[in-house]
């Protein structure tokens, strides 16, 4: 290769490195230093919360699932529960009528609604999540999917507890179950990386997105931005477009404590995850311009980063200097890996995030698409 073409891409190397570098220090780094400080609210002052589930062809999820979640520790000082649970029961064509019947009985708190019907020109989950908020008792709602499940009981508490100083809305994070197997370690890995940009993308005061599985706002919010009327067309968004157009740094925190995160189980094909993937990915074009700039940066640069490297080391008069820069980005990469991972609970990905990341390339060539594709109308 001709040297001025190597020299050219040398500094090539340098741009996109340096730009992974000040995404790490900058951004990804406050959700590896952050701390929860704990800030129990009085009794008085604890909302009232309802959670809010959609299901679609859900039986052997809300049997599985729908008892933690019913079982919550956050009670008031006569040991009654300060919540409600609300499902809402999206034409479904399997039992999922029979378990939420036979559930009832037992938790006063719970309270079910039968959809017979959909809403034309909405697709996805947003007409019965709608339905939802406005059967909801209380004016604090927690979003969540029939397939998660809380790591403890003290998930709504510690929700409840970052509703201080002002706050409309909650990120959490909606982790998958560890499973055999590398299509495992990359949903997890993915899932963690995307978490680790909104998460800490929040922390510096530009929130973007949340994820479902794990979301809290206020109700008056959600109709003071009339809900999902801005995309009422598109099957997703009803999370990370929300979201998108209602938080701001005044109005948003995060939720980051292993008790308070909640668990699905992964999908087990490839063509399944490809095909949620796309579904959710297809939303990002929808985002506010700065959003998609500082997300689309990132990504280019980090797309670009590994081949770079690769045609810089032919580039032997810098050759110290390209092996110094990747190791600096390296040390810095795993410093911010290491403690995010262990402040999410996934300590146990640490060791293949390297290889991960590297195949991340893959992961853009495959999915860039989905963000100029038309979506497909289901959301189950």
């Amino acid at each position: 290769m001709d040297i001025s073409l190597l020299h050219f891409f040398w500094f090539a190397f340098a741009t996109v490195a340096s730009i992974q570098i000040f995404y790490y220090i900058y951004f990804f780094s406050r959700l590896a230093a952050y701390k929860l400080k704990e800030e129990p609210l009085p009794g008085n002052e604890a909302p009232l919360i309802s959670v809010i589930i959609c299901a679609k062809n859900e039986e052997r999820n809300l049997q599985r699932n729908l008892p933690k979640i019913l079982q919550q520790h956050y009670y008031d000082s006569q040991h009654e529960p300060r919540y409600e649970v609300v499902v809402v029961n999206d034409n479904s064509e399997d039992d999922t009528s029979s378990v939420l019947r036979y559930l009832g009985p037992g938790y006063p708190h719970f309270h079910f609604v039968e959809l017979q019907q959909s809403a034309k020109g909405i697709p996805g989950k947003k007409y019965p999540l709608t339905i939802g908020i406005k059967k909801s008792a209380y004016d604090t709602l927690v979003l969540t999917d029939a397939d998660c499940k809380p790591a403890g009981t003290r998930w709504l508490e510690l929700i409840a507890e970052r509703f201080n100083n002002g706050a409309e809305i909650v990120l959490g994070y909606g982790a998958y179950e560890s499973k055999p197997g590398l299509l495992n370690k990359v949903v997890r890995f993915e899932t963690f990386f995307s978490a680790m940009q909104y998460l800490s993308f929040a922390l510096a005061g530009i929130p973007y997105m949340g994820v479902g599985r794990n979301l809290a706002y206020k109700k008056d919010l959600f109709f003071r931005h009339k809900g999902f009327l801005s995309h009422a067309d598109l099957p997703s968004g009803d999370d990370d477009l929300f979201i998108n157009a209602a938080a701001n740094k005044k109005n948003t925190t995060v939720l980051i404590d292993p008790e308070a995160i909640t668990y699905s189980e992964p999908k087990i094909s490839w063509g399944a995850w490809f095909r949620q993937k796309k579904r959710h990915l297809s939303t990002g074009k929808h985002y506010k311009p700065k959003h998609k700039f500082l997300l689309g940066l990132f990504s280019i640069s980090q797309f670009l980063y590994y081949p770079f490297f690769i045609v810089a080391l032919f580039y032997h008069p810098f050759l110290y200097y390209t092996i110094g820069i990747f190791f600096l980005r390296l040390i810095i990469t795993f410093i911010v890996w290491k403690s995010g991972l262990k402040k999410l609970n996934e300590r146990n990905l640490f060791w293949y995030c390297l290889p991960l990341e590297i195949m991340m390339c893959i992961y853009y060539l495959i999915f860039t698409p989905a963000l100029i594709r038309k979506p497909k109308k289901s959301w189950n």
